[in-house]
């Protein structure tokens, strides 16, 4: 699973989650594939979701074509153990987030025809816990 090999901050501050959060500014554009899966709404997701998405995303293509990830779990999310009395510190890092806003391309996807590509996408967009959108690139010229 995807996850730092190091970071800065073991444990970090959870931040705001806003629920109108402003659309992606970078990481908006499909710049690698031919075609994108891009994310509706602002949310967390976790580097298992990540996973399951690109498995489901794989299998359906069956190694055929190629497979870019363009979010990465670099938050780091703590957790008291279960029943514990409040106080006593922070908890420690249970597992790993990526931040996603509104309009971010998380996958792209290439080499394969654009029917295949929408049922791929469609199926690891089932694993995640936002609404997506499949797209496809518009090429210059």
């Amino acid at each position: 699973m995807l996850s730092p090999k190091r970071v800065k901050h073991r444990k970090t501050q959870r931040g705001r989650a806003i629920p109108n959060a402003r659309r992606a500014q970078s990481g908006n554009a499909v710049s690698f594939g031919d075609f994108g899966l891009v994310s509706m709404e602002n949310k967390q997701i976790t580097a298992r979701q990540i996973e399951a998405a690109r498995i489901a995303m794989t299998r359906h293509i069956k190694r055929g074509g190629k497979v870019w990830i363009r979010i990465f779990p670099d938050i780091p999310f703590t957790k008291k153990p279960a029943e514990t009395r409040m106080g006593k510190g922070k908890g420690n890092p249970e597992y790993w987030v990526a931040a996603v806003k509104p309009g971010t391309v998380m996958f792209e996807l290439a080499g394969v025809d654009s029917s295949l590509a929408k049922r791929a996408m469609e199926l690891a967009a089932s694993k995640l816990p936002i609404q997506a959108k499949f797209i496809i690139r518009h090429h210059a010229g």
